[in-house]
């Protein structure tokens, strides 16, 4: 209900923070009496409330037509000059608007902003067309902290990964998506998910003293209503809907847009985002060099850097950087979505729960892409960069084989089927050129949060060990139900167990089928090829701890591997769990130190946090090589100075081997859209397709590649030289 009070001129009186009247002055009479000519109107009849920048030709009273003013109004430099913004140009000055409590900075635009109270400008602002332009004593700009006497009810949460608010986390202006991965994620220990509530608060006074920024040369026009919001510098923002209780962060190096029709309530807009067409976000977190268009809805969700949402529904969601989304058919709903992944158009991902309450989540590791018109049913969970095949999943789905297919089973049978490995055997070139791809795609000016673009890195190593693992014992059981004279003699787990893996070694061109009852609940997977994937998975892994080997060696100024290199890597320490951390590989051990110095109060605020995190970043590649020699000794069941010549001789083979596979592979992939009668099908001749996808010979990955490739493999075969020697 609207209130109606008598006026009193003494009730607009608000004290005046003196900081603000630093060179400032009261208006002389003969400007007063200026002002009044040009239908200005003041609540202060004696205009004591009005100060303007003192020094020779600083203040130029013309320059304010058919105004209204209360409160207190504390004005920069208004002198007679453009600002031009694209093909806007105005002069400065105050024009038809109504402020209260207004501080300006230098050569600022305020025209036709009918209601502009307690707000901050910076220098060379351009307000234009703006309906309400206002900020309340309580406002927090979206960061999830309260105000002295408010209810803790009033604390805003964002309810990612989890319908029911399980997961919740409080948003605040510097979180990256690893700071709402430990915080959602680790539930269990009431004490640190009170110390993430400190670290959000810290800082914080409390007071009702708070008022709304816009800095240095950010233009607004043509909006209906911001309210409670911080606007960063060289911020841009047209025809934008609502803006409430929101912080619009932006740099002259990273400037971020809102266009028309956008609503934004109660979150973090990052830096180098734009936001256009009708887009809406609601509880929210966006990071850096984002894109948010064509009426997409993101709601109580974190999204990382890199990432764009286009058209679809994006709810109760952690989504890691290098997300795309952009077809209206699709929908994310309750996941946990760790990056470098796709959602194709028509994939409803959250439409089916396994209960009543809305509880169930997804779980995707790097690299998901489910494919059109694909559906999944709630719990599921998914190793790294796995491709799901168009479908309707009707039962929970638990995939541990990294860098696999799956696909409803044919026929009637409804087991899933899952081919592992699938990248490495049959599209290499898309694999081999994501970290190419993302790297390029990576706008940000300032990276805070920590990306690991590579498909082959300790995260999908450990999950290819854990999926060797899962295939011998799979194929023991296949080996045993089928009477394989390959069993003969095994009495015990341990001989069964080697003898599976000994089939597998010795008998490479084995076809069969195997079953795993655990990847689909109810009626389980068949795994196929399960014997080239096992091969398949081997070799990447050795390709990976020989680059990463030859890496250390050459940060080491060494041509090769030696005993006294080997015994500093061994000096290193060990980890051999890992986990994605917002796009960050960081030994779980590690999270476990964070959570015990946040415990303890040595990490007291969020950039401590985010030092800690860098500080494990420094040592990640200490970090990878030591973990890089444990897998080499691992696959070979024995340290690496027991290896024998031959071994070392059979490793460079194979990486070789593996480095041209994966070159040769990436090249085939590619070249069957110049090859195949069904691509080249629409160019009429070789010329206009090659003026439509560009000639072959020139696509600059695959030379590069090349070159990088032949590079390696000359590398390879000295990176063992030196252990070589003794033996």
């Amino acid at each position: 209900m609207v209130k109606v009070q008598e006026f009193d001129e003494k009730q607009n009186a608000v004290a005046i923070p003196q900081e603000l009247l630093k060179g400032k002055r009261h208006l002389r009479k003969d400007e007063i009496e200026i002002l009044e000519k040009n239908l200005n109107h003041n609540d202060d009849p004696t205009w004591e409330n009005f100060y303007v920048q003192d020094g020779e030709g600083n203040f130029d009273p013309t320059l304010i037509h058919l105004s209204f003013f209360s409160g207190f109004i504390i004005l920069g430099k208004l002198r007679k000059v453009n600002l031009t913004y694209n093909d806007l140009t105005l002069t400065c000055g105050i024009r038809r608007s109504r402020l209260s409590d207004v501080v300006t900075g230098d050569d600022n635009v305020i025209r036709n902003v009918y209601y502009l109270d307690n707000y901050r400008f910076g220098n060379r602002v351009i307000l234009f067309n703006i309906n309400e332009l206002c900020c309340t004593k309580h406002s927090k700009f979206g960061n999830g902290i309260l105000k002295e006497g408010e209810p803790e009810d009033n604390r805003i949460w964002i309810g990612v990964a989890n319908e029911n608010d399980g997961r919740s986390v409080l948003p605040f202006e510097s979180m990256i998506p690893a700071d709402a991965y430990i915080w959602s994620h680790y539930r269990d220990d009431p004490e640190l998910l009170e110390r993430f509530v400190a670290l959000t608060e810290k800082g914080n006074d409390g007071k009702l003293n708070t008022y709304g920024y816009i800095d240095d040369d950010s233009v607004i026009k043509n909006c209906s209503i911001i309210k409670d919001a911080k606007i960063g510098k060289c911020a841009y923002i047209k025809g934008a809907f609502k803006l409430k209780n929101v912080s619009i962060l932006s740099s002259p190096e990273e400037p971020s847009q809102i266009g028309e029709g956008v609503e934004m309530v109660n979150g973090i807009f990052g830096y180098g985002s734009r936001a256009f067409y009708q887009a809406i976000a609601v509880r929210f977190v966006i990071g850096r060099n984002c894109q948010v268009k064509y009426g997409a809805r993101v709601l109580n969700s974190v999204l990382g850097d890199n990432s764009t949402i286009s058209c679809c529904e994006v709810l109760n969601n952690l989504v890691f950087p290098f997300h795309e989304q952009h077809h209206n058919s699709s929908f994310l709903i309750a996941t946990t979505i760790m990056g470098q992944s796709n959602i194709a158009s028509g994939a409803t991902i959250g439409s089916n729960h396994n209960s009543r309450s809305p509880d169930g989540e997804i779980f995707a590791k790097r690299g998901f892409w489910p494919g059109l018109c694909s559906d999944f049913k709630h719990n599921s969970r998914f190793a790294s960069f796995v491709l799901v095949s168009k479908g309707s999943y009707q039962n929970e789905l638990d995939i541990p084989y990294p860098f696999a297919l799956v696909s409803p089973g044919l026929n009637g049978n409804q087991a899933i089927r899952i081919v592992p490995a699938f990248w490495f055997m049959y599209d290499m070139f898309a694999i081999t050129r994501n970290n190419n791809k993302f790297k390029k795609r990576d706008k940000r000016a300032i990276k805070v949060q920590n990306i690991e673009t590579d498909p082959f890195a300790p995260d999908t190593m450990q999950e290819i060990m854990s999926a060797l693992d899962r295939i011998i014992g799979l194929t023991s059981k296949y080996l045993l139900n089928t009477k394989n004279d390959a069993m003969e003699g095994a009495t015990d787990q341990a001989k069964i167990y080697q003898k599976a893996k000994d089939y597998l070694h010795q008998n490479p061109e084995a076809d069969f089928v195997l079953e795993d009852p655990v990847c689909q609940k109810k009626f389980g997977a068949t795994i196929h090829k399960p014997v080239q994937a096992y091969k398949m998975y081997r070799k990447i892994v050795k390709y990976f701890a020989t680059r990463s080997l030859m890496e250390y060696c050459k940060s080491a100024g060494a041509e090769y591997l030696t005993l006294e290199l080997i015994k500093k890597i061994r000096e290193l320490p060990l980890y051999t769990e890992w986990e994605c951390v917002g796009g960050q590989i960081i030994p779980s051990q590690k999270i476990q130190e964070l959570f015990v110095q946040i415990k303890e109060g040595t990490i007291d605020d969020w950039e401590s946090v985010h030092n800690f995190y860098n500080d494990c970043q420094k040592e990640y590649e200490q970090y990878k090589v030591r973990y890089a020699l444990y897998l080499l000794e691992k696959l070979y069941s024995r340290p690496i100075e027991d290896f024998t010549f031959d071994l070392y001789r059979n490793i460079s083979d194979d990486v070789t081997v593996c480095a041209y596979d994966i070159y040769n592979a990436a090249f085939g992939s590619r070249e069957k859209d110049y090859t195949d009668y069904y691509r080249n099908m629409v160019y009429r001749n070789q010329k206009e397709m090659d003026a439509v996808i560009g000639p072959l010979q020139d696509n600059s990955f695959l030379v590069g590649l090349r070159e990088d490739t032949a590079q390696f493999t000359a590398e390879i075969k000295e990176l063992f030289k030196g252990l070589c020697e003794n033996k």
